[in-house]
C-alpha cells in the first residue's frame, strides 16, 4: 500500500524548496503553447484530415501533461541521482541518434525521427540535447592541472559524433544550435580567447564548406541562396511568414483570422512566431520575448549564488539552448536568418520538442531549488 503521509511530505517538500516564480513562468510558456495549438491547428484538422477539430491539440495536451510529470520527476530527484541518470539517458538516446540511418524513417528529405512498436515518433537530438549539456559541463569540471587543455578536447570529442550524426541526417539547424551552445560553455569555462576564436573561424569555415561544395547540403546551399537573393525562388515559406506578420500588425487579425496556417505546412511548429503575430500582433510576441528573457535573467541570477561550477554551467548552458533556439526561430520567422525548421521551446506543437524542454525545465528547477540544510 502506498503511504500517504509520505507522498504528501515527498511533495511538500518539493514545493517548499522550488523555485516558483521560475516554476510559474515555465508553467504560463507551456500553457501559452497549449492555447495558441488550439487556435492553430483545428483548422488543420479539420480541413486536411478531416477528423476531430481537436485532434494536434488533445495530442498537444497530452505531451504537455506528460511533459509536466517529467519536470516534476527531474526537479524532484537528488542531484547526485540526476547527474547519474544523466548520463545513463545520454548513453541511450545517443544509441538511438547512432541508429537512425539503419531504422530511422525520411520525412520531407531528412532521415531524423525514429519510429518504433507500441512508441510514438521520437526526435533522438532533441531528447539527447539536455542530457549532452549536462554531459560537456562535466567535463568542463574535470581537475587536470597539467593538461589544461585536456577537457576542451574531450568535450569536443564528446560532441563530434553527435554532429556528425546530425549532419548525416542532415539537420544543420540543429547542429549550428548544439556548436553554438558548446562554444557558450567553453567561453564562460576560461578558455584562451584567441584559442576560441580561432577555432570559432575553423569551425564556421568547414560549416561553409560543408553548405557550398557537399552535394547532400544542396538543399540548404538553396535555402541559404534564397535568403540572400529572394528573387532566386525557394523562399515560399519565409515569403508566407513574412506577409503573416504584416498582415497581423501590432494587434492582430483577431482568433482564427490568420491564413498562415493554410499557406505553409507546419506553420504550428517551425513557424509557430508568425502565427501568432497574424492572429494576435507583434505586441503578443513581444510579450513572449521578454518572459524568455525574464526567466533566463533568473536562471543566470542563480548562478552567482551558486559554488559548484557544473552546476553553474548546466543553468549556463541551458539558458544559452533555450536563448539561440528562440532566436534562431523568430529570426527564421522575421528573414533575419535562413530557414532551419527551429521549432520555439515550450511554444510550438511537437511531441519531441515538448518532452525535451520539460527536461531541461526538470533540470533548471531541480539546480535552482533552495538548498537543504
Amino acid at each position: 500500500m502506498f503511504d500517504l503521509n509520505k507522498i504528501f511530505n515527498f511533495y511538500y517538500g518539493w514545493w517548499k524548496n522550488i523555485d516558483k516564480f521560475i516554476l510559474f513562468l515555465i508553467l504560463l510558456l507551456f500553457s501559452l503553447g497549449l492555447f495558441f495549438s488550439l487556435v492553430s491547428t483545428s483548422i488543420i484538422a479539420s480541413d486536411k484530415l478531416n477528423t476531430n477539430t481537436y485532434y494536434f491539440f488533445i495530442k498537444h495536451l497530452l505531451f504537455i501533461i506528460l511533459g509536466i510529470f517529467i519536470l516534476i520527476t527531474f526537479s524532484a530527484v537528488n542531484q547526485k541521482k540526476l547527474f547519474q541518470i544523466s548520463k545513463y539517458l545520454f548513453l541511450i538516446f545517443f544509441i538511438f541518434l547512432a541508429l537512425i540511418p539503419f531504422i530511422g524513417i525520411e520525412v520531407k528529405g531528412s532521415m531524423r525521427w525514429i519510429d518504433l512498436p507500441m512508441m510514438p515518433r521520437f526526435q533522438p537530438i532533441e531528447i539527447l540535447k539536455p542530457f549532452l549539456i549536462v554531459m560537456m559541463s562535466i567535463v568542463f569540471t574535470l581537475n587536470n592541472q597539467k593538461h589544461v587543455y585536456f577537457k576542451y578536447l574531450f568535450s569536443f570529442l564528446l560532441i563530434l559524433p553527435v554532429i556528425l550524426f546530425l549532419i548525416s541526417q542532415p539537420d544543420i539547424g540543429q547542429t549550428i544550435l548544439i556548436v553554438l551552445t558548446w562554444f557558450s560553455l567553453i567561453f564562460v569555462s576560461g578558455i584562451n580567447l584567441l584559442f576560441y576564436f580561432s577555432f570559432f573561424i575553423i569551425s564556421f569555415s568547414l560549416l561553409i564548406y560543408l553548405i557550398l561544395y557537399i552535394p547532400k547540403f544542396e538543399y540548404i546551399k538553396s535555402r541559404l541562396f534564397s535568403f540572400i537573393d529572394p528573387s532566386s525562388g525557394n523562399n515560399y515559406q519565409s515569403e508566407r511568414a513574412s506577409e503573416a506578420i504584416s498582415n497581423g500588425g501590432f494587434f492582430g487579425q483577431g482568433i482564427g483570422e490568420g491564413t498562415l496556417n493554410s499557406k505553409v505546412p507546419e506553420a504550428h511548429t517551425d513557424y509557430i512566431i508568425s502565427v501568432i503575430s497574424e492572429e494576435f500582433g507583434v505586441i503578443i510576441v513581444l510579450a513572449i520575448m521578454v518572459i524568455f528573457l525574464i526567466l533566463s535573467y533568473n536562471i543566470l541570477r542563480k548562478v552567482d549564488n551558486e559554488n559548484d561550477d557544473k552546476v553553474k554551467l548546466i543553468l549556463i548552458g541551458i539558458s544559452s539552448i533555450i536563448l539561440f533556439q528562440t532566436f534562431i526561430h523568430i529570426g527564421v520567422n522575421i528573414r533575419l536568418l535562413p530557414t532551419t525548421g527551429m521549432t520555439l521551446p515550450f511554444l510550438s506543437y511537437g511531441g519531441s520538442s515538448i518532452i525535451s524542454t520539460s527536461i531541461l525545465s526538470g533540470i533548471i528547477l531541480n539546480l535552482t531549488k533552495r538548498k537543504m540544510i
